[in-house]
């Protein structure tokens, strides 16, 4: 292992919740599946590319961001913790009173270029706030304030989330006809998805804050 990668129970345990995060439907996912719906396989890749291209931004930003907090206020360290478990809790409650969790945009218009297409994807991640946030939130649940090597290990998992998000995309990717023809119009399965993810956001969230009050 690497002499500054996280242990191998933290690699594990933000695995789950990478690829928990990578099957929950938001507005990448939507892109991703209108641009393969409508444009075809090549646009649904290139929309793919940008928008992990943009993850990779924001987790350079966070962890940089992140590690200068850990040396100059721990106080707000642990702070900005509390505020990720809480805003896990919102996304529990989100992803239940959600009706449905995609809603996919048809086509309106020319085709676009793959480079229009990559820099959709690029464009949605970076100026979509959730986005930010969650990484500005979720990432420090995942160090410690105490370590020297805190932004190397952020940036390990923020690599290790883009290699677990890829086949889950590239399968979303082919299967966009399947899901939006099958899945969209089931409401049972949509709402058992949305209730599986509430359940795994609020138990992160509980852990977190119980794992806070014992300090």
């Amino acid at each position: 292992m690497l002499v500054h990668a996280p242990d191998l129970t933290v690699i594990l345990s933000f695995a789950l919740a990478a690829i928990v995060l990578a099957i929950t439907p938001g507005p990448d996912m939507a892109l991703f599946i209108s641009r393969t719906v409508n444009f075809g396989l090549k646009h649904g890749f290139a929309t793919v590319l940008g928008a992990l291209t943009g993850i990779a931004v924001h987790t350079m930003l966070a962890a940089f961001g992140i590690s200068i907090l850990i040396v100059t206020a721990p106080a707000a360290f642990w702070a900005l913790k509390i505020v990720g478990a809480i805003y896990l809790l919102w996304l529990a409650f989100s992803a239940i009173r959600s009706g449905t969790g995609l809603t996919v945009a048809k086509a309106n218009g020319r085709m676009p270029s793959l480079k229009n297409s990559y820099l959709t994807g690029l464009g949605i991640n970076l100026t979509n706030p959730k986005v930010a946030l969650f990484f500005v939130t979720f990432l420090p649940q995942f160090v410690s304030a105490s370590d020297p090597h805190a932004a190397e290990k952020l940036i390990f998992l923020g690599v290790e989330f883009v290699i677990l998000s890829l086949p889950i995309v590239i399968g979303i990717v082919f299967g966009a006809q399947w899901l939006t023809g099958t899945l969209m119009r089931s409401p049972r399965i949509q709402k058992a998805l949305n209730w599986s993810f509430a359940a795994v956001f609020a138990a992160f969230a509980v852990t977190i804050l119980t794992a806070e009050a014992r300090k």
